[in-house]
Formats: structure tokens, sequence, C-alpha cells
């Protein structure tokens, strides 16, 4: 038989309880495997009943304290009861200093005190009791946010200012860091919220033309990793150069938001508007057929009479076909006897050209030249440039070895150099 003797407003609050003629403090911590909130009791006496009972502050310190060894007690485990039970007269019935003193002798539940409006400084002083003055029965959790991000940074040695507070709230990343950026005015305090468009208007102006590509590589909705590092680089640099008192957080939330930005107009077009931003114009307008490989022998046709550009569908059999074991993937002119082979592992491409075609038994003579292409950018281009006029379209993009022992060296002192 389980009666309720006291009880706070807020549910969470351990309450009292008699269990079979027997006073005991119920709390609800931690969860099971399955889940499922565990519950915990121990005995507690009537001098501990009559404390918690008037004293908020001391129930709230005992519920802190508690904490800990139910989160030792696992999702299975039981309670160490003996351990609670020794914590009931150091905290509930001794004076203010030697609760202080316990405190600095064991583990406790931050956290759950400055929820409930704890002295953040007093707390960092040892001053439990002290801290506690002001305690209410209701819980702001995210106060607690607020504190944990602060100490984190600091641990770091980030001291937020007003105005680099502000340009975190706005991109909404001053409680999560890890959150993806988004403009919040009305979370800013409005007499910064003038200044803090100053800056957010410093990186736009800088980042002003630029943008994030597509890499297929990455899935059919990946963006290119170096784009957005020369984004975030420019936006950064040009923060930093206006506006030199601000954190490294602030700075970073803004050049998040420049390219969290970017990638989200790049997601929302279509493959063929995304084709043309990036130069396509005019797409295959000499190429009437093409065939795709990849380095599993999957093929796929492209007709001149599809919907879609070539190079969308080649893209498209890119971001469905590419991973760690399948990164050579071939564009293929039949009619034109030309072709290209693009080496996502290293790099690099080919361009295959017939130099004499076959007959009378014998077999036909393909010349192949190499080239260093420069990441997925690269990569989008010289396709592009292939579909639009073959393989003598792409003399202007890069340099073309005709020997693969070339290729090699010029890949290794790329990769010295960089």
């Amino acid at each position: 038989m389980r009666d309720i003797v006291f009880t706070r407003r807020s549910g969470w609050i351990p309450q009292v309880i008699r269990e079979d003629g027997e006073l005991k403090l119920m709390l609800g911590a931690g969860a099971d495997a399955n889940h499922e909130p565990r519950t915990f009791t121990f005995p507690i006496g009537e001098a501990h009943l009559a404390v918690i009972r008037e004293d908020l502050a001391r129930h709230l310190l005992l519920w802190s304290a508690v904490l800990p060894l139910c989160d030792a007690a696992g999702t299975r485990g039981r309670l160490d009861e003996n351990a609670a039970v020794a914590l009931l007269d150091p905290i509930l019935l001794s004076t203010p200093a030697d609760v202080d003193a316990a405190f600095g002798r064991i583990q406790w539940d931050r956290g759950r005190l400055i929820a409930h409006g704890a002295d953040i400084d007093l707390l960092e002083r040892g001053q439990v009791c002290a801290a506690m003055r002001a305690a209410t029965e209701a819980s702001d959790g995210k106060r607690v946010q607020e504190h944990r991000a602060n100490r984190r940074r600091a641990e770091r040695g980030q001291v937020l200012g007003p105005l680099d507070t502000a340009i975190l709230k706005y991109t909404g990343q001053y409680l999560h860091g890890a959150t993806i950026p988004r403009r919040t005015p009305d979370a800013v305090d409005p007499a910064l919220l003038p200044e803090v468009m100053r800056v957010i208007a410093t990186a736009e102006l800088a980042c002003a033309g630029m943008r994030i590509g597509r890499d297929p590589r990455r899935g059919k909705r990946g963006t290119d990793k170096r784009d957005w590092e020369r984004m975030a680089a420019t936006a950064e640099a040009a923060v930093r150069g206006a506006h030199p008192g601000l954190v490294d957080d602030a700075v970073g939330t803004v050049s998040f938001l420049m390219c969290s930005e970017a990638v989200d107009r790049t997601r929302s077009m279509p493959m063929e508007d995304d084709e043309e931003a990036a130069g396509d114009r005019g797409g295959s307008a000499r190429k009437t057929s093409l065939s795709f490989t990849d380095d599993k022998d999957a093929e796929k046709k492209w007709l001149r009479s599809h919907p879609r550009t070539a190079t969308a569908e080649f893209w498209e059999f890119v971001g469905d076909r590419y991973a760690g074991d399948n990164e050579v993937f071939t564009i293929e002119d039949e009619a034109m006897g030309e072709g290209i082979q693009l080496h996502f592992y290293a790099d690099s491409m080919a361009r295959i050209t017939t130099a004499r075609k076959g007959g009378g038994g014998a077999d036909p003579e393909y010349r192949v030249e190499y080239s260093l292409v420069d990441g997925i950018r690269g990569y989008r281009k010289l396709v592009s440039a292939f579909v639009r006029g073959g393989c003598a379209a792409l003399d202007e993009h890069g340099s073309w070895m005709p020997d693969a022992a070339d290729l090699e060296r010029a890949r290794r002192r790329r990769d010295s150099a960089g």
C-alpha cells in the first residue's frame, strides 16, 4: 500500500510517500532498457519530512545529491539505499556551512539546481545554501542550457560580449552550436538588432555572387565541400575585418548562416536549373546520344530527345551509383568515337579519342590523354564542355598529358604542394 504524504506542484521534484507504514522519498530518474522512466525510493525519518515540507532549498539540494546515485544504478541496477540515506542528515539537518562542506565531498547535479533558480556564481564558489535562497518550484530548462553552453565556450576561451550573444541568438545557435542556423530577429534585443544586421550585411556583401554547387558523390542532395569552405572563408575574413571585436563563435555562426542558406538555394533548384547556374547553357548542342557507365558495369543511355539535359542525367547517374568502391565513371559518344573517364578517387580524368578506326580485322587505335581536376567544380566544367563540344572542347580546360606516368608525377607534385 502506497500513499502520498507530501508533494510539490512540480511533479518531478521528489515526493514523500508512506509505503507499508514506512516513510520514503520517491523520485523518477533515468530510464530502463525499454526507455521507460525509472522510479527509486529510499527510507527517510519524520525529522527529514519536516524539513522537506518547510524548506524548498533543502529539498532541492537533496534531490541534486541523490540524482547521481540514480544515474549510477543505470537501466536495471538497484539504488544504493545506504548511500542515499547517508545524505539525509548532512543535507537536511546540518548547518549551512556543513551542507556546503558536504557538497564539496559528493557528486551532485548542478544543472538541477540551476534549473530551479540557483545563483550560478555562488554555486561556482561552493556556497550552495546561499545559492538556493531564491529557489523556485518551477523549473527553467533553458537556463540550464545557457549555462552549459557558456561553460563550453569558456573552456574554449570564448567569453561573449553583448553583440556576440545577440548574433548567436539571431542565428539560433546561442544554446546549440550544432543547430542549423536561421534568421530569428525576434530573439534579439531590439536595441542590438541594427548592429547585428550590419554584421550580417558585411557577410552578405562579401559573398554576393558566390554559390555552393552540387556534388553528386555526396548523394542526390550533396553539395560541394570546397565551395562551402571558400564561402565560409570569405564571410569570416570580411566579418573579422569589419568587426574585429567579435569572438570566433559569433564570426563562425555568421559564415555558417551564409553557407547554409546558399546550400538551401542550390538544393531547391531542379538539376537542370543547377546546370544552368554552373554554365551549361545550351546543354547538349552537339551530342545526339551518349552512354554513361560506371566501374560496376552499370550503363545508362541518353538521347537528344530526352526532356532533361545530358549533364543533368549524367550527374544523377553518378549520384545513384557513386560509392567508395565505385569511383570511376565514363561518358562515351559512340558515334563520334570519343569519351571521357572520370577518376573521382584521384581528382583526375582521361579523354579518349579514336586515332584510327578498325577495319579489315584490325582493332581501332585510341589516343588517351590525362589531366588533373580541381574537385567537383572542375569535373562539372569538364563534363559540360565535353557534352557541348566533345573532346576538342576540352583543350582549353587543363593541361592534357599523353602518358599515365606523367599524370602520376603531376599528382604527386600537387599532393606535396597541398
